[in-house]
């Protein structure tokens, strides 16, 4: 198996799969008897566990046998327990504490075998590349074990050595699996919209993915671009000249895991904190950037001592297109306003609807589900609630999951476990809801000021009451500041690009016949304390400064015009 003749693949390929264990049925019929064997086993075990009353008294003994099943099944099967550990929705909570162990609990490969790769990768005996390397694994997954390491420079590393011979055993089960969800899909019970081997397929190119480890590190230093101004969230940096396809050295991050509360708490770490950085360092990933990391669970994320939130292996990434990011971005917004018919529309632009479909009997199906979702704690509202009722909808309603979606889903389901572990009273729409209202109200885009335009007016009426809304939302934000959002409205306010938005705050003044004074007041009511006369004075010249100094000659056309407008 070591002259495997996909070798050369270097990108997933179903097709150049099927063609290779097509012609070597014996590869695919042992492998497919030792799938049965461990998996079956484990079923049978279960019926005579329920046939002899059995059941209970033996779940521990079943959970620990199930993890063992999957890990003597190898890497392909504990990434797909590694998927399952994040999904309490799929998968009881006792199976799930067991998986968990899946995600860093796992038995090493040989010292000597590990060393043999690093030094034929890199060229180099071990004795010339670090100055110490510990001679243990410090830890090791699916896909390869890590070493702690000193350069000669001095810098403290990790070293990240892959399995040997991961590419036979990934192709064989990539290749079975697909096999069999090609029987399974038209007997679940699901309405995916598409073949079940399309989700395949994707974890396939993922798969592939992660194994390239020089694309892992290309992905490290993309993501720490994204946050080079944050000062909250922290990338190791990538040590190229010692890399190479299968061995990837890095810095080293001294931190707790995030599932280790006891130290957490005795760092005096706050976890409130570190949910808040996790939860808004998503939203950015998904809602700014497109690009996130589709495999947040908790041995890949740190609490550093100092209080930043450390993300560490980035082998499994996605991009979001511009349309999807947009459109997420409508989502939320038609969620806050409880717009279900324009939340019902964006689920068709994402492809969680199909485009023929009459959406008027789903809105209110949307409305019983996701009614009370501000001000739930995620105790109360998580993705087990949602997934649970929109199982229950796609009965009666022609619901699907995208397979692009699949990856944003799982890493919005370990991020908001690991909220769940750390304080189960955590808000953590509270969190993502400021986070939203602050871009919007910053309007940093033109897209985003369309948005604004969106939530602020509808059937041509200035809705007062939403202002309000995400004012307050966003305040509740410790990092939104009023005063430079009031200098950038009233720049744009001033602005040739700001004119419908002076003609519709003046018809909204007037509107009905009557002066909205009422409204005027309880908005300045909630604003009065955020401006302070001194900074009000300097906000508006700062904006006077910037829209001059942007376009001198237009400044005074659009004061003009703003001017005769009022008369």
């Amino acid at each position: 198996m070591s002259l495997f003749p996909l070798s050369r693949l270097k990108r997933y390929d179903s097709e150049a799969i099927a063609r290779y264990y097509s012609r070597r049925p014996w590869l695919s019929l042992w492998r497919m008897f030792l799938i049965l064997w461990y998996l079956g086993g484990f079923v049978v075990s279960l019926k005579l566990d329920d046939w002899f009353g059995q059941t209970e008294a033996n779940r521990p003994r079943r959970t620990a046998q199930l993890r063992q099943s999957i890990t003597r099944l190898g890497p392909t099967f504990i990434k797909v327990g590694q998927a399952l550990s994040t999904r309490p929705d799929l998968i009881r909570k006792d199976y799930l504490e067991e998986l968990v162990k899946l995600q860093d609990q796992l038995p090493p490969f040989p010292n000597a075998i590990a060393f043999n790769i690093i030094e034929t990768e890199l060229e180099r005996p071990i004795a010339e590349i670090y100055s110490e390397i510990s001679p243990h694994p410090v830890a090791a997954a699916s896909l390869g074990q890590v070493y702690r390491a000193k350069l000669f420079s001095g810098e403290e590393v990790a070293v990240k050595v892959q399995r040997p011979n991961l590419l036979p055993t990934l192709t064989l089960d990539l290749f079975l699996i697909r096999w069999m969800a090609s029987w399974l899909s038209p007997w679940l019970p699901l309405n995916l919209g598409h073949d079940l081997t399309l989700i395949v397929d994707e974890f396939g190119i993922k798969l592939f993915e992660e194994i390239d480890y020089g694309n892992e590190g290309r992905n490290a230093e993309l993501f720490a671009r994204n946050f080079a101004n944050d000062p909250q969230v922290k990338v190791p940096c990538i040590y190229w000249d010692y890399s190479a396809t299968h061995v990837l050295t890095l810095e080293w991050i001294d931190g707790f895991k995030l599932n280790d509360f006891e130290k957490i708490r005795a760092a005096g770490l706050d976890p409130d904190r570190l949910i808040e950085i996790g939860v808004t360092s998503g939203l950015r990933q998904l809602l700014e950037f497109g690009f996130f990391h589709a495999d947040p669970h908790p041995g890949n994320l740190f609490a550093m001592p100092d209080g930043r939130m450390a993300y560490i292996d980035f082998g499994m990434m996605d991009q979001l297109g511009q349309d999807s990011k947009e459109t997420l971005v409508d989502a939320v917004v038609h969620l806050i306003n409880k717009d279900y018919s324009d939340l019902a529309a964006d689920f068709v632009k994402l492809g969680f609807l199909t485009p023929d479909i009459d959406i008027t009997p789903i809105i209110p199906a949307l409305e019983r589900v996701l009614g009370d979702a501000i001000g739930r704690n995620v105790g109360a509202f998580n993705f087990k609630t949602i997934t649970d009722q929109f199982s229950e909808l796609m009965y009666d309603y022609p619901f699907r999951v995208p397979a692009k979606f699949a990856l944003i889903i799982r890493s919005l389901v370990t991020q908001e476990g690991l909220a769940l572990s750390l304080n189960p009273s955590f808000k953590i729409l509270e969190v993502a809801y400021p986070y939203v209202a602050r871009r919007l109200l910053t309007g940093e885009t033109p897209e985003l000021r369309r948005r604004l335009f969106e939530l602020l007016f509808k059937d041509g009426k200035f809705q007062w009451h939403r202002l309000e809304n995400l004012i307050s939302i966003a305040r509740t934000d410790s990092s939104f500041d009023l005063i430079p959002t009031a200098q950038l409205g009233l720049q744009y306010l001033l602005s040739e690009e700001g004119l419908y938005l002076r003609r519709q705050l003046l018809l909204a003044l007037i509107e009905d016949d009557r002066l909205h004074t009422d409204e005027v007041q309880r908005l300045w009511e909630l604003v009065k304390d955020d401006l302070q006369p001194s900074r009000l004075v300097s906000a508006a010249l700062g904006a006077l400064t910037g829209l001059s100094g942007d376009r001198p000659s237009g400044l005074f056309p659009a004061m003009a015009s703003f001017l005769s407008l009022q008369k």
